[in-house]
C-alpha cells in the first residue's frame, strides 16, 4: 500500500525526521511518501498558523488521489484540515492528535501531552475535547520550545520533554504521555524508557492505524458529511480549488 504522510509546515528539514518516523514503523510492503505543500507557513504554532497550513494539506491530498495513494497521514498536532481531507478523498485520512489519543486510551486510563509553547495550551485542549477526550486527557504540557527548536537543539529538546513528562507522572498521574507534535518522534522511545510509561508518538501511530483500515478494505463513508464538497468556484489565489475533487472508487 501507498500512504502519503503530510508536513503540513513547509520546513523539508522536519519532513525528513517524520518520514523517518513512518518508515521505522511500517510494514516492508509500505510505501511511505512524506512530503510538504508547496505553500504554507514554515511552522505551525498558532492559530493563524494553522488556518494558512490548511489549502496546503488539502491540495495534497487533490494530487496524492491523482498519484494513487492508499491513505493519508496529517503529521501536525492540531490536525490541520482533517475534516475537509476526508471529504474529497475516500481513502483513511488520520490525524496524528486523533491517532495518539485513540491509541494511548487502549494502553492508559489518564494521559497527558506534552507540546510546544504556552500560546498552545488552549489549542490543544479545544482539540482535546473535540475528539471527547476531555476525560481521559487530564493535563496539556508545555515547554518554551518553539516547533524548530526541536529540529535545532535535540539535547535542550529531550531535556525539556523529560522534564515535563516527569511531572506528568508525578503531578497529574499520569499513565501514559502523548508527543504533542510531529516534530518530537525521535524521543518517543528514549523518553519511554526514562519515564517508565507508554509514550506515544502520533505519526507513528497514524501509520499504524492507516495500514490497518486499508488492510481491512475500509474507506471513508460518505453518506452525508465526508461527501465531496458541492462544485463552485473559488476566486483568486484558490482558484486551483474550484473544481470538486475527483473520488476513489
Amino acid at each position: 500500500m501507498k500512504i502519503k504522510v503530510i508536513n503540513p509546515n513547509t520546513t523539508l528539514a522536519m519532513t525528513r525526521g517524520i518520514e523517518a518516523a513512518a518508515k521505522s514503523v511500517a510494514r516492508f510492503d509500505t510505501e511511505i511518501v512524506a512530503v510538504s505543500p508547496d505553500m504554507g507557513p514554515t511552522s505551525i504554532e498558532s492559530y493563524y498558523d494553522e488556518y494558512l497550513a490548511i489549502p496546503g494539506v488539502l491540495q495534497e491530498v487533490q494530487k496524492g488521489e491523482r498519484e494513487g495513494f492508499d491513505a493519508y497521514v496529517i503529521a501536525c498536532y492540531g490536525d490541520p484540515g482533517l475534516q475537509g481531507a476526508r471529504e474529497i478523498t475516500k481513502a483513511p485520512v488520520i490525524g496524528i492528535a486523533e491517532a495518539s489519543m485513540y491509541m494511548a486510551s487502549m494502553l492508559a486510563a489518564r494521559f497527558s501531552i506534552v507540546t510546544v509553547l504556552p500560546r498552545i495550551k488552549t489549542m490543544m485542549e479545544e482539540l482535546v475535547h473535540g475528539y471527547g477526550m476531555g476525560h481521559r486527557v487530564v493535563n496539556v504540557r508545555t515547554t518554551p520550545m518553539c516547533v524548530l527548536d526541536f529540529e535545532r537543539d535535540p539535547e535542550g529538546g529531550m531535556k525539556m520533554l523529560a522534564e515535563e513528562g516527569r511531572r506528568a507522572v508525578e503531578e497529574d498521574h499520569a499513565e501514559a504521555i502523548l508527543l504533542g507534535c510531529a516534530g518530537m518522534a525521535e524521543f518517543a522511545n528514549n523518553l519511554e524508557n526514562e519515564l517508565g510509561v507508554p509514550v506515544i508518538d502520533g505519526v507513528v501511530a497514524a501509520v499504524k492505524f492507516a495500514e490497518a483500515i486499508v488492510d481491512l478494505g475500509k474507506t471513508t463513508s460518505k453518506l452525508k458529511t465526508y461527501k465531496a464538497p458541492e462544485p463552485k468556484q473559488f476566486t483568486g489565489m484558490f482558484g486551483s480549488f474550484s473544481t470538486a475533487p475527483s473520488q476513489k472508487n
